[in-house]
């Protein structure tokens, strides 16, 4: 069973139906037990950082997360449910985040003056790491769909895979059973859903 965190932030229907066609067993929820008996967790996301850090905070969902992931249960960020895995994030002032991957979330405008913020749209993906399990599914220049204003820097040592929109934006990153998509998985036809497959399936 895959928990689906319902914090009050998340396109939680269209990931839901995603992990139906896969024939993934989802449920949505923000009960403690339920979190803690599932198998795995995904914490998805849309929204500004500090609202969504603030909400998980409210019913100490931060903590009960940080506890699972110790545990090595996996964990999947999606959008900004990645980026409330990183440490900080300076999005509308500093923010502190779930500190399970690291490296801080900046903003894509102040690097990227020439391009259109939000990033949105449809982007090819560079593998850094091919064997990752996530990138069972995935190949090399395989498209997924992004909409994002802020993104990870700094964190190199967890990068899984990219993609380019005047600079290098990470798109998949790993630490340990933690792993998170920039892009939206369930938004990403066929290869978002190899992704969700490839981590219902055990790939952490």
């Amino acid at each position: 069973m895959i928990a689906v965190v319902d914090y009050g932030v998340g396109n939680l229907y269209s990931l839901t139906c995603s992990l139906n066609h896969i024939g993934a067993q989802a449920v949505v929820t923000r009960d403690e037990a339920a979190l803690c008996a599932a198998e795995k967790i995904i914490l998805p996301g849309v929204g500004a950082f500090g609202d969504a850090a603030d909400k998980l905070r409210a019913l100490k969902l931060d903590m009960l997360l940080k506890d699972q992931a110790a545990l090595g249960k996996p964990l999947l960020g999606v959008c900004l449910g990645m980026q409330l895995l990183f440490d900080q994030s300076e999005e509308y002032g500093l923010h502190e985040g779930l500190g399970l991957v690291h490296g801080r979330v900046i903003s894509l405008a102040s690097k990227v003056s020439r391009l259109k913020v939000p990033h949105m749209g449809w982007n090819s993906l560079m593998i850094q790491k091919p064997d990752d399990p996530l990138m069972a599914g995935v190949r090399e220049g395989d498209y997924v769909y992004f909409v994002h204003s802020f993104y990870a820097a700094d964190c190199e040592a967890s990068l899984v895979a990219s993609a380019e929109y005047g600079i290098p934006v990470a798109g998949v990153v790993r630490s340990g059973s933690v792993c998170g998509t920039q892009f939206h998985p369930e938004k990403s036809g066929e290869v978002g859903l190899r992704i969700l497959a490839s981590f219902a399936k055990g790939a952490a």
